[in-house]
């Protein structure tokens, strides 16, 4: 049996040479704290909740996949508030019950899902 107790990190992929960049976008834009290290392949690190996310240079990067990390927020409306001042781009897909949600990419085109989950 598997038993699997948690999300560790996720690891998305930016175009050959945009490392600065990315550092920039994740930890000056989004405010994301580094981890830091001499992480594997030069990968970026930063804290998302209890998981980190992982951002490494690859030579094959498939921009506007649909494969993203769902994350929660405890307040949906303030958070697409903080991404609409910073002139990042909300979209919205499928009404789930239960919850609210959106996704916004990064300038890399990597998807993410924002979720708050209906009080009750």
């Amino acid at each position: 049996m598997l038993e699997i107790e948690r999300l560790d990190h996720v690891l998305i992929t930016i175009p050959p040479n945009s490392r600065d960049e990315a550092r920039k976008f994740y930890t000056e834009v989004l405010l994301l704290k580094e981890i830091p290290g001499n992480h594997p392949n030069g990968a970026i690190w930063v804290q998302l909740g209890d998981i980190e996310l992982h951002i490494r240079e690859e030579e094959i990067h498939q921009a506007n996949s649909g494969r993203h990390p769902g994350l929660v927020v405890k307040d949906l409306d303030q958070a697409k508030a903080f991404l609409q001042k910073a002139t990042i781009e909300l979209s919205y897909s499928s009404v789930i019950e239960g919850r609210s949600r959106c996704f916004f990419r990064d300038p890399w085109g990597n998807r993410f899902e924002l979720i708050e989950f209906d009080r009750k």
